[in-house]
């Protein structure tokens, strides 16, 4: 009956052992497989774009096309608190028109593009923004196309 009972208690103490390695293993191999998922899924980092990537504070300049005028003399500066001074001279009229804008502009969801701010009249104050080049875009946002696309680029000075 000792035997018996000896054989028993060993029977149960193997059979709790066994248990427990199996709830071991399970949560081990379970970890494995979480860890081969987190490997094999691609790292999402925030996307390089125009306003995290480039160095667009200072200053661009062209001359714009003009249906009245000689053409537009365009300096525009970007500062690094978003903030801008647009400066414009209109070429070839008697009493030549300067008008300076200052305001704060606000990037769209892309990081691509600026809106200025507080612009009086129809200028549609939209530029997309590149190395070293900033593209002003016509009244919905898009690239200037055509014989005198090449001018509605400003260039970093």
């Amino acid at each position: 009956m000792m035997k018996r009972n000896f054989y028993s208690a060993l029977l149960m103490v193997f059979l709790v052992a066994c248990h427990q390695n199996k709830e071991q293993d399970q949560m081990e191999g379970n970890t494995q497989v979480e860890a081969r998922n987190l490997i094999n899924e691609p790292v999402l980092s925030s996307p390089d774009n125009s306003q995290t990537a480039l160095d667009w504070t200072g200053t661009y300049f062209n001359v714009l096309p003009c249906a009245s005028c000689e053409g537009i003399e365009t300096w525009l500066t970007l500062n690094p608190d978003q903030s801008f001074e647009l400066k414009t001279n209109y070429l070839g009229l008697n009493d030549a028109r300067e008008e300076i804008f200052t305001g704060k502009f606000t990037w769209n969801e892309e990081g691509s593009s600026i809106q200025l701010l507080g612009l009086i009249g129809d200028t549609p104050g939209k530029y997309k923004v590149g190395e070293n080049q900033i593209w002003h875009l016509d009244q919905e946002g898009n690239k200037i196309k055509g014989q005198l696309a090449d001018r509605y680029i400003l260039h970093k000075k």
